[in-house]
């Protein structure tokens, strides 16, 4: 009697809940004519034109990929699944300099957002213009922080005055395009802010003013379309709070107001990466869960952050973040499909398709089946709607659930989709889609011209003094480089210095980051460096002094500026405290000892990274490994065929990499992870940015190293794979939906390995075959006890020399006999096969 109660109550109150959310919907104001044209909102959904949608969304931002590349980015997204594209806008870029606006090239926004409206998709517009993204100052120009008495995202005059002049441009540039929904456009949500609750705390009431003001002023702005603020439970009317997280089905505490729908506008792919870190993932089954839970807990729209993220160009990361951004994303670095990521969420949104009905017109309801097992239900019997996610809440144990009179298997920590209240269509563990594995590639055109030259960069011997103490680095450089020299002068007679040849002095140097080289009379002393938890470091090295005049010469460097917490404009770096230790008269403080000052390296200024500013040098052959802070320069001819480029950095240490005089971005082979490997070696090198031949290549490297080994390569994604089981689901793409019922649209629904080369090649080799029990990972399959004699001769008839295939897991076509000992297990089908190009 108490479990019915129980399941009465929570289906009366899910029910009054939706009622009482769905009856009182909040109209944007439309700028044209019509009633439809625009969106509103209730608390079920976003009404788009008139329309309701499950809105399934993907990062993807302009500034992190060339504009060559958009369009095919894009249309993964599309084929992925997505109807929706997230991106935000970079304040830094499109105002470098005050006053002064760039929205070409790879800033292009209005090309950006016109592209994701050919695309067939919706945009959402991050206007911020506070973004975070890793991305250097949080997406605040560097101007910005030398406003006269302006604190960062309070309620302060100054930063409130230049934040609503950039809003009102980037709006006004929006709208003279028509990209708003309102304007027929793309653009269906503007977010103002961001993730402000996390330092709100620290600005008190001044804090809880800016976000009502920063709400208000972005309605003015009179879009026709909503406005949302994520991760503020406090957004105010009609601002709609939303989530961001790895599981808002289950954190998200929801809107706070019924007539609000529930957003998600970060569901995290993986884990951004810094230097120093191990790789990060995040399983393609939990990923897939999460947006299941999401959508069966009332959600109506779910954003992945990101589905690509694409590569961290020139000095435009925060502090330590690598040049690679959320390469375990749908959309890998390069743009190339990430398996079984992409095909098993783009299996996962045409489940929740096949459920569109029920999710937007249905009454939610939840029924208990039993401990961690639960059934969240649509249904709508006047309109013969139903679907049903059927949920096995434990991590562990595999369960057996009994729903509407049909047993269902469900697997640890999984969700069933029924479309239909009856079939099973997908379950979140259960991958049928194809994997692969990312290939690089020696090319050996590209490779052949490789003869580097090299050319010593200029440590200053004695800078004119400008101050008694070394200055802050982020003042002294302004963001336009990361490098800025230090240097003084001190006097030593020989009684100052030790005697004996095994005492030496000792430089050392506190620093609050990021990085630092030393010389001492234009010699190398050594280097040191933070960490993205530990910004500051000290810098400690023997030292080699003479009795005379000695200079110390010191090259700070950064990694980017802070982009994230309060105060962000009170943040320091460099070097605070300079001292010699184990002189015969005791320590040394040289910090008010009177301090030279140069921003940036003699290099930069020649811009010897180009093919005009090279020739400003004189280049010597590299025969051994270059001293620190050396320039490398050599020229390749462009790769063989039209894969995606990269280019390996093995042997180098730390610096920075041009080609063709673009800024590929920041490198650092040296800082290893706790696995012993550099958290990034190959980087990224846009096809766009080269020619036939001739490419030249300029690094900036700041330890000793030697170029020799590096490689240019291409990437592909041709080795694909298949690991399907017996008994398992058969892809969602057999079911359809006609009249309300889910019906199948081939004859014989079973489970199939399917497989698909990319880019139009072909199936040129089966590496790997076997159907039994077959063990490892796509790359590393081995044979398991049992295995099927014909496995490779029935996959070869089935896939060779096609662009796609399906094989049909069936004991019959794979020859298993009753008493094989394959027989009484359950059998799966494991095949690995090479793409290409006959």
């Amino acid at each position: 009697m108490e479990m019915i109660l129980r399941r009465f109550l929570a289906i009366t109150f899910t029910t009054l809940f939706f009622f009482l959310a769905s009856s009182s919907s909040s109209k944007v104001e439309s700028h044209q004519k019509g009633d439809k044209l625009g969106v509103s909102y209730d608390g079920r959904s976003l009404i788009i034109n008139g329309k309701r949608d499950i809105l399934l969304s993907g990062s993807i931002h302009y500034t992190r990929s060339h504009p060559d590349m958009w369009s095919d980015i894009l249309q993964k997204a599309r084929s992925g699944g997505l109807n929706v594209i997230q991106t935000y806008v970079f304040w830094n870029v499109h105002e470098p300099v005050q006053g002064h606006y760039h929205f070409q090239g790879q800033y292009d926004l209005v090309k950006f957002i016109k592209m994701i409206g050919k695309h067939g998709m919706y945009a959402t517009l991050r206007v911020g213009p506070f973004i975070e993204a890793e991305w250097n100052h949080g997406g605040f120009p560097y101007w910005l922080r030398e406003i006269r008495n302006i604190t960062f995202r309070t309620d302060n005059p100054p930063f409130k005055y230049y934040m609503k002049k950039f809003v009102q441009m980037i709006i006004h540039k929006m709208k003279e395009n028509n990209l708003f929904a309102s304007q027929g456009g793309p653009i269906i949500l503007s977010q103002i802010e961001n993730e402000y609750n996390t330092v709100e705390p620290a600005f008190k009431e001044s804090g809880t003013r800016y976000v009502h003001w920063a709400g208000t002023m972005a309605v003015d702005q009179k879009t026709g379309v909503p406005w949302i603020m994520c991760k503020q439970r406090d957004a105010p009317d009609p601002v709609i709070n939303t989530c961001n997280g790895r599981n808002c089905g289950d954190t998200f505490t929801g809107p706070n107001r019924p007539n609000k729908p529930s957003l998600w506008t970060e569901n995290w792919t993986a884990q951004y990466r810094v230097f120093g870190d191990p790789p990060s993932q995040r399983a393609a089954e939990d990923l897939a869960r999460s947006v299941a839970r999401w959508f069966s807990k009332n959600g109506t729209l779910a954003n992945y952050y990101m589905y690509h993220g694409g590569t961290n160009f020139g000095r435009s990361t925060s502090p330590f973040v690598t040049t690679r951004y959320y390469d375990e994303a749908p959309l890998d670095e390069y743009g190339l499909l990430r398996e079984p990521k992409w095909g098993h969420l783009k299996d996962l949104h045409g489940a929740l398709r096949l459920c569109k009905k029920a999710l937007l017109w249905g009454v939610p309801s939840t029924l208990d089946l039993g401990k961690d097992l639960e059934a969240r239900i649509y249904e709508k019997p006047s309109k013969g709607i139903c679907a049903a996610f059927l949920a096995n809440n434990n991590t562990r144990m595999q369960r057996i659930v009994k729903f509407r009179g049909k047993e269902y298997y469900l697997p640890e920590h999984s969700i069933s989709i029924l479309p239909d209240c009856n079939t099973v269509v997908y379950n979140t563990m259960t991958i049928v889609s194809q994997h692969n594995v990312r290939n690089y590639v020696r090319s050996e055109v590209a490779n052949k011209k490789l003869k580097w030259e090299m050319y010593k960069e200029v440590v200053p011997s004695k800078l004119k003094e400008t101050s008694k103490n070394p200055l802050e680095l982020y003042g002294l450089t302004q963001d336009r480089t990361d490098y800025g020299w230090y240097t003084t002068i001190i006097e030593f007679n020989e009684h100052d210095l030790p005697k004996r040849k095994d005492i030496r002095p000792v430089l050392r140097v506190a620093s609050l980051g990021h990085a630092m080289l030393a010389f001492i009379n234009g010699e190398f002393a050594g280097s040191a460096h933070g960490s993205n938890v530990e910004k500051s470091f000290i810098l400690q090295k023997p030292v080699n002094l003479k009795p005379g005049n000695n200079t110390i010469a010191l090259l700070g460097s950064l990694m980017g500026l802070p982009d994230s917490g309060a105060y962000m404009e009170h943040r320091y770096a460099g070097p605070r405290g300079v001292s010699i230790l184990g002189l015969n008269t005791g320590t040394l403080d040289l910090t008010f000892n009177g301090w030279g000052h140069q921003v940036g390296l003699a290099g930069e200024k020649n811009k010897v990274y180009t093919e005009e500013g090279s020739k400003k040098v004189k280049w010597t052959k590299v025969d051994k490994e270059g001293p620190a802070l050396t320039w490398y320069k050599a020229y390749f001819d462009a790769p063989e065929g039209d894969d995606p480029v990269a280019v390996t950095m093995t042997g180098m240490g730390k610096g920075m990499l041009w080609i063709n005089g673009n800024n590929i971005g920041r490198y650092w082979m040296s800082y290893l992870s706790p696995l012993g490997k550099p958290s990034q070696s190959e980087y990224h090198i846009p096809r766009a940015y080269l020619r036939s031949s001739n490419n030249l290549m300029v690094i900036l490297e700041e330890e000793r190293a030697n170029p020799e080994k590096i490689q240019i390569l291409t990437v592909n994604r041709d080795t694909i794979c298949s690991h399907i089981a017996e008994n398992e689901p058969a892809s969602v793409r057999s079911w359809r939906r006609k009249n309300g019922n889910i019906l199948p649209v081939v004859d014989n629904v079973q489970p199939a390995a399917q497989l698909m080369c990319p880019n139009h090649k072909k199936i040129i080799a089966v590496d790997f075959a076997s159907f039994g029990n077959p063990e490892g990972v796509c790359g590393g399959y081995v044979l398991g006890k049992c295995s099927s004699s014909n496995s490779k001769k029935v996959v070869e008839q089935h896939c060779l020399g096609k662009t796609r295939c399906s094989v049909p897991i069936d004991k019959k076509l794979f020859g298993t006999k009753q008493g094989d000992e394959c027989e009484d297990i359950r059998q799966a089908l494991a095949v690995q096969v090479k793409c290409g190009k006959h």
